[in-house]
């Protein structure tokens, strides 16, 4: 764990309240989530647990604060991610070890203020690396704030989940990953209680990690009775969604469609075919349905504990197997120049030309054979003759020229090779580049490949524009996967806005991982429109597979369902060709 002042390793309480992790473990389900400053986008449904709110009190005003304001001489606030409730959520400079951080700030004489600090300080004190760690826990001028890591490599599980369903392997890592997390956590007194798809991250190396333990709940201000069922049912719902892409309850949230009304929580392998069964069953055993499965009868899972040890006892669910790539058909080489012998061409697909083994000709025998012979050769050696007579004239002419210059023959019209039309590259799948942390709308990346025009996914609202400053906000992109290496030349951009003026650039990217900086990829082409389309075109086309359009300019924009009035862009429609 990285230095921290003492206040965030003292875990005493003098205000006469309950002990930390007591107050850490009456966290609950419900209420919006907290991710790095973010409100998450839809309330956990309530559990068999019966959470419950504690008592209502007028919130109290957030601090005022402005980005390059310092705490402790040392943290420096860049952007405000989120403000609510009360309270704010910052991403900041720790200028002493120079990386980036979280920053959860409220006045000191807010209600919850004591049971954030009691919550922030039990859960440094568990040090386990599968939680993202919280670093300090401060009390001083008239404000509290909580100081946890920022992880800009790792990737939500929302926005895994908006890209498809996880493979059984990745879903079977998650479960078992995060059940057993929860279970050290509950031995230590420690409750979560908004495992939500926000609160997971993926890092690059494959590991999960949960964010916002006992804090997230005590920012809210929710108890529980049951804090274990609670975390238990969430896990269940976290395995449901990343085996189904459906969120297990009626109403939809995280950017997951819920189950239809009316028919109740129905097994995983009745919403998507093809679902693993032993974890869509071990989804149904952790939910709160008294362990009812599609098949058979099991008893419920009511603890982490208990869900970490029925994934043991799973058969192991093994990685798919790598992609196997044939290799190019061997072409044999020939010694005869020109086409003759290469394969053929016919509409743009190429077929190999078998050659057939030609005979040797017949030796020439007797008289007659011998006088062919004697002719041939005195042709052969007349023809030498006249093409050395004709070459020795040419360069005798050449150095009797005045000036010297040499003039190049100019090939024929007819001997230009056409230029190759760009063919269309199908998109495999995209994810939403935000190597700040701060996503713009996950769920609606599919909306920019998936031939619709009318649909879209949109960035934010910005006060200034048109172009992004970086000390906000860089820019905003999505990255691509084509399947494969493709000769990427040209794209074409469908826009929601027009106006002055939009500008994206197209770069080759060696993944989809946002922790690459945008500094490292290869730029392919950039272009600028005022209209609500964009055509990029460069002037060498370029191999990749994975191709990032990154816009830095956005025009203003109205008011509209998704934000006010403000520089924004939405994407409708993204081809590529090459």
């Amino acid at each position: 764990m990285a230095e921290r002042s003492t206040a965030a390793v003292d875990v005493a309480d003098n205000s006469g309240e309950e002990p930390p992790a007591a107050e850490a473990a009456k966290a609950t389900a419900d209420g919006a989530e907290i991710q790095d400053g973010r409100a998450a986008d839809g309330p956990m449904p309530e559990s068999d647990g019966k959470p419950k709110k504690a008592k209502a009190s007028a919130p109290t005003a957030a601090p005022e604060l402005h980005s390059g304001h310092k705490l402790a001489r040392r943290y420096r606030l860049e952007e405000c991610v989120t403000r609510l409730d009360g309270f704010s959520s910052w991403r900041a400079m720790d200028e002493k070890l120079r990386r980036a951080v979280g920053v959860h700030l409220l006045p000191a004489d807010h209600p919850r203020a004591r049971s954030v600090l009691a919550a922030a300080r039990s859960s440094a004190l568990l040090g386990d690396p599968r939680f993202v760690q919280v670093l300090d826990a401060v009390e001083e001028n008239d404000l509290v704030y909580v100081v946890h890591e920022w992880l800009p490599d790792a990737t939500e599980l929302t926005a895994l989940l908006a890209a498809g369903p996880l493979e059984p392997h990745e879903a079977y890592q998650l479960v078992s990953q995060i059940s057993q997390a929860m279970t050290a956590a509950h031995r230590e007194g420690l409750a979560h209680l908004r495992l939500t798809p926000s609160a997971i991250l993926r890092t690059s190396t494959g590991q999960y990690r949960i964010r916002g333990l006992a804090v997230n709940a005590a920012l809210r201000g929710i108890t529980s009775d049951t804090p274990q069922r609670a975390d238990t049912e969430a896990i269940g719902a976290l395995l449901y969604a990343s085996l189904t892409q459906r969120w297990p309850y009626e109403s939809d949230a995280y950017g997951l469609t819920g189950l239809p009304k009316g028919v109740g929580l129905i097994a995983p392998d009745q919403v998507r075919a093809g679902v693993h069964r032993g974890l869509g069953e071990l989804a149904m055993r952790a939910l709160a349905n008294d362990g009812a499965t599609a098949s058979r009868q099991e008893p419920a899972c009511t603890t982490p504990e208990e869900l970490a040890k029925a994934v043991a006892a799973m058969p192991r669910i093994r990685p798919p197997e790598p992609a196997f790539t044939a290799p190019p058909e061997y072409q044999h080489t020939t010694y005869q120049q020109g086409s003759y012998g290469r394969p053929a061409t016919h509409n743009g697909v190429t077929t190999a030309t078998p050659l057939a083994p030609l005979p040797p000709p017949p030796p020439l025998q007797s008289r007659t054979g011998r006088a062919l012979k004697w002719g041939v050769a005195a042709l052969l050696i007349a023809a030498l003759g006249l093409g050395s007579w004709q070459l020795a004239d040419t360069l005798l002419r050449g150095n009797q020229g005045s000036t010297g210059e040499h003039q190049n023959p100019q090939p024929k019209g007819d001997d230009t090779p056409a230029k190759k039309t760009p063919a269309p590259i199908a998109i495999k799948t995209a994810q939403e580049y935000y190597p700040d942390g701060k996503a713009q709308d996950t769920a609606g990346v599919p909306n920019t490949y998936d031939g619709d025009t009318s649909s879209y996914w949109h960035t934010r609202s910005f006060v200034d524009g048109p172009d992004l400053k970086a000390h906000y906000k860089a820019g905003v992109g999505i990255i691509y996967d084509l399947g494969s290496e493709q000769e990427v030349s040209a794209a074409s951009i469908g826009l929601r806005y027009p106006g002055d003026h939009t500008t994206a650039t197209l770069y080759a990217a060696d993944s989809m991982s946002s922790s690459a900086q945008v500094g490292s990829m290869k730029k392919i082409t950039t272009g600028t429109t005022s209209e609500t389309s964009l055509t990029l075109t460069a002037e060498k086309p370029v191999k990749t597979r994975y191709v990032l359009v990154w816009f830095t300019a956005m025009p203003m924009s109205g008011v509209d369902q998704y934000s006010g009035e403000g520089y924004k862009q939405g994407v409708t429609d993204v081809k590529f060709s090459g």
